[in-house]
């Protein structure tokens, strides 16, 4: 169940690891890291915090990655996914670049009242690959997850270079709008820089591009989608497939593809990109089995916690780990949605919803950071209270 250090005065001492991952448009992964560590010292002054900020790919993925190398962190200037303008990271360390599409053209850049996912695209991510080739990256890795798109990766493909154009062979917007009138893709001009560059995808589902588990009926509705538009995105994804290489038909059921809009599928099917899952990727590069094995408990956590989380998703990753070194994983959530009690065949040892009381979302948003210190000041109280056994804390079953 865990370790505890030993203080030189030879007391007991709880290490916990704190590994969350974002709750979105609440707090950033370091953000709900620190907020997890302030409830834990709460608890126990002399606890061992060991702040891991994780990420699957989407919203800060390549801060993370970058303070793990201790990289060089670059803010670039690109198109947001509505058409305006943003300032994303950039991390390089060595010939390696990294960059996350939730910095460009993230959902949590769009406020809820502006989100039209019919007029969004991801120039913005084809702008970021080409600082990173600019600035002589000869490895890419690129996070997927947290987009505001559903354009198949169009406005990417079109900042690099490629032409997409209607029956008249006259260029259409690489928005699921314009894209209503794309006859022909023209791939002649993609950057060749590209054909020297190794690509992975950090991916965090597992979906395809087409079809009722894909981009459009699974994450179309989060991005402002109604279910006339979903049908609608989901035929113009199926027109781009159509009018792409042998290649990319096949990519379009490759699992990830539909990841980030189906930005997976445009990587993977024109950039040779292959996919890897970001949260162990992530995991490998900050050690984070390491810190676990020497941990008595284990914190991650989420905005939101359902059956998709064991999708590739942050928490999934960390209880794996947790449950490989035999130490206890807590899971504290905004919102634990249906399906999530699998996650306590998957390593997780309990699930807690962190919101005291009933309210509306514009308030557990704000007070997010409040709730995670309090929730994880609990998980620890009655750790320490159960000698190691935090699963009378709250089981999503109620048990």
């Amino acid at each position: 169940m865990g370790s505890e250090t030993v203080d030189p005065g030879g007391a007991a001492r709880l290490r916990v690891v704190l590994a969350p991952d974002s709750f979105k448009e609440s707090m950033t992964a370091a953000r709900a890291a620190d907020a997890m560590a302030a409830g834990v010292l709460a608890a126990d002054p002399d606890a061992d915090c060991v702040r891991i900020p994780m990420s699957d790919g989407g919203e800060g993925f390549a801060d993370a990655i970058g303070t793990a190398l201790a990289a060089e962190r670059h803010r670039v200037r690109v198109t947001d996914a509505r058409g305006g303008s943003t300032t994303a990271t950039l991390v390089r360390s060595g010939d390696l670049a990294v960059i996350d599409v939730a910095s460009a053209v993230g959902l949590a850049l769009v406020a809820p009242r502006d989100r039209d996912v019919m007029a969004a695209d991801s120039r913005g991510v084809g702008e970021l690959i080409r600082a990173a080739l600019d600035s002589g990256a000869r490895r890419l890795v690129v996070g997927l997850g947290g987009s505001a798109t559903n354009d198949g990766g169009a406005g990417m493909l079109q900042a690099l270079g490629a032409r997409l154009l209607d029956r008249d062979d006259r260029p259409v917007s690489p928005t699921p709008a314009g894209l209503r009138r794309l006859a022909r893709v023209d791939l002649a001009g993609l950057d060749p820089r590209l054909e020297q560059v190794g690509i992975e995808a950090a991916c965090d589902v597992t979906n395809p591009l087409l079809g009722p588990n894909g981009a459009s009926a699974v994450f179309g509705p989060q991005k402002g989608a109604t279910p006339e538009q979903v049908a609608e995105l989901d035929r113009i994804l199926e027109g781009m497939v159509r009018l792409s290489p042998p290649r990319a038909h096949d990519l379009a059921t490759a699992p990830g593809a539909g990841a980030a809009g189906g930005l997976g599928w445009a990587l993977m099917s024109f950039l040779g990109a292959n996919t890897r899952p970001g949260v162990d990727l992530l995991a490998g590069t900050v050690g984070l089995a390491g810190a676990i094995r020497g941990a008595s408990l284990v914190l991650t956590g989420e905005g939101s916690v359902d059956a998709q989380t064991l999708a590739g998703k942050t928490i999934a990753g960390v209880a794996g780990l947790a449950a490989t070194a035999h130490v206890p994983c807590v899971v504290l959530a905004g919102r634990v949605g249906p399906g999530a009690e699998v996650l306590l065949d998957r390593g997780v040892t309990a699930l807690l919803p962190i919101l005291p009381e009933v309210t509306d979302l514009p308030t557990a948003l704000r007070d997010g950071p409040a709730n995670l210190e309090h929730a994880a000041a609990a998980v620890v109280r009655i750790f320490r209270a159960g000698r190691g056994d935090p699963s009378g804390v709250h089981h999503s079953d109620g048990r």
